[in-house]
């Protein structure tokens, strides 16, 4: 009996003493972290709007977004930052070049000074990385994939997929490309042909792109994908809305409309890819290959099989989770790149007609190849200037996981750095009145954008791994294009930019096509 009672006093003890544990973390986690860097911070001078208990500055700069995007824009032009970055406009008008602000409880400080941006990301970059609300509201749709990786298993993973955008692997690409974009061209061809005059052209790039990465890095067709392409897009939509949801721990675990649906679809999108990873097993389990291949997902697998005893393993979810973070970055953000330059280009014919006399110069009337691209100058300025006036992102974030010195400023641990990359790319400051305007001639000198912190893809070591990738196939697809077709801007198109994840034309971009009279 005695042992009993001795028994249930120790499990009391431990019951009671993890209940403490959990409080602690919690009053830590909610108030005394958050109100530790906020008195660092204020001692040196930097400050921003009053929070609100629990939901910081959320509801406010819910409202400024909600107001500034509530009306299109009646002509195209390209000052958008107000309309997708209004709370940064109004709080640095007030604190200036860093301020803190509130995302529920994370303390986030807004930073734009590109000395300490570029230190940031070139000397920092295990020391800060996503933070752990970023994490939880992408868990659904890219899980712990490398874009969200920190740390030795952001180091890990990045070694294992870098060399499937490298080198000869990243040349022997370009025979894909041409092949997907010849098969969206004629389509266009066709239906031009049939009488159609207006195409809404962001959709031919989202297929497009879609299809190459499938190609390319999962050896199947944009057809045996495009169920898997469709509920990412409406995971994307779902994660997109996660900042304006308070995270509190264990909070995806309750049982509300919004997490049925999301996890739901996430068992289906991993349904769909385990199918696509159980062939590729079966076939070398029953002799049919001798490997899982060597695009992306043979390299992943292979890597799996490895086991190099590093301390970082490989599973069937972390897989998975990469797959989903290439299907994403690998198709969306070049869909949007391409999208983007081509409504610049249907509103500027005199750039027009200059990249289609250097395509022509160039390819000769051939499909570009990988020796022409270095020789496509003008068009490479051309889609720098897309990516200054229209990056994939508007914010670029890193949570700093100790204490860091940055230039003058301690950046104390569990701080969130923000950096605004859309009003960096569009400061008057950095480069001249002419900032929101679509000037490719500012990029003729390799030096001016480098002096101007220009970073479309992030820069330093954890900038993006497929860049090169993307920059090919925006200059094959682009040069391919224009050299059959010319494009116009129509009359239905209405300028919109949005944000979800990524800057979005709100309505897509419709245009007018007519074949190139050769």
């Amino acid at each position: 009996m005695a042992i009993v009672v001795l028994l249930i006093s120790s499990v009391a003890v431990i019951f009671v003493s993890l209940l403490f544990r959990v409080a602690y973390d919690t009053l830590s986690c909610y108030w005394l972290t958050p109100r530790r860097i906020k008195k660092i911070m204020a001692r040196q001078g930097v400050r921003g709007p009053k929070p609100r208990p629990l939901t910081g500055n959320i509801l406010e700069m819910a409202a400024l977004i909600s107001q500034s995007t509530s009306k299109d824009y009646d002509h195209i032009h390209h000052d958008i930052v107000g309309r997708l970055l209004p709370h940064y406009v109004t709080w640095s008008q007030q604190y200036g070049k860093r301020f803190i602000y509130w995302n529920g409880i994370e303390p986030r400080m807004c930073l734009s000074e590109t000395d300490l941006i570029k230190e940031l990301l070139t000397k920092f970059s295990t020391k800060a990385g996503k933070s752990w609300l970023q994490q939880q509201g992408s868990k659904h749709f890219i899980g712990k994939g490398l874009l969200m990786a920190n740390g030795e298993d952001w180091y890990h993973q990045r070694h294992i997929v870098a060399p499937a955008f490298m080198g000869d692997r990243l040349k022997s690409y370009a025979g894909h490309m041409v092949e997907c974009t010849d098969k969206m061209l004629k389509s266009l061809q066709n239906a031009v042909e049939s009488g159609q005059k207006e195409f809404e052209i962001g959709e031919y790039m989202t297929r497009l792109t879609a299809d190459i990465i499938s190609r390319t890095e999962f050896d199947s067709s944009y057809e045996k994908g495009k169920q898997i392409f469709h509920l990412l897009t409406v995971l994307q939509h779902l994660c997109a809305q996660s900042s304006r949801h308070l995270c509190f721990p264990g909070s995806r675990f309750f049982p509300s409309k919004y997490n049925r649906e999301i996890k739901s679809l996430k068992m289906e999108v991993e349904r769909l890819l385990m199918e696509i990873i159980q062939s590729r097993k079966d076939c070398v389990e029953i002799g049919r290959s001798s490997s899982y291949g060597n695009d992306l997902l043979g390299m992943l697998l292979n890597e799996m099989q490895n086991k190099r005893g590093n301390g970082f393993s490989l599973n069937f979810q972390l897989i998975m989770d990469e797959c989903k973070t290439f299907f994403f970055a690998g198709h969306e953000t070049t869909a949007l790149l391409l999208t983007w330059t081509v409504m610049l280009l249907a509103s500027n014919p005199s750039w027009q007609e200059k990249i289609r006399a250097e395509v022509k110069q160039v390819c000769n009337g051939d499909a570009p190849s990988v020796d022409h691209l270095p020789k496509l100058t003008q068009l490479n300025m051309v889609i720098n200037e897309s990516l200054r006036l229209y990056p994939p992102a508007t914010v670029l974030p890193r949570m700093a996981f100790e204490d860091i010195k940055l230039g003058d400023l301690l950046i104390p641990k569990g701080l969130s750095i923000w950096i605004p990359m859309l009003a960096i790319h569009h400061s008057e400051e950095l480069w001249g009145k002419d900032a929101n305007e679509f000037n490719p001639d500012r990029f003729a000198s390799r030096t001016f954008a480098s002096g101007r912190h220009f970073f479309p893809f992030a820069a330093g070591p954890r900038n993006c791994v497929g860049q090169s990738f993307a920059m090919m196939e925006a200059k094959i697809i682009l040069a391919m294009l224009i050299s059959r077709f010319n494009f116009t801007i129509s009359d239905s198109y209405r300028h919109a930019p949005v944000v979800v994840l990524t800057i979005k034309p709100k309505y897509g971009v419709q245009v007018y096509l007519e074949p190139v009279d050769t």
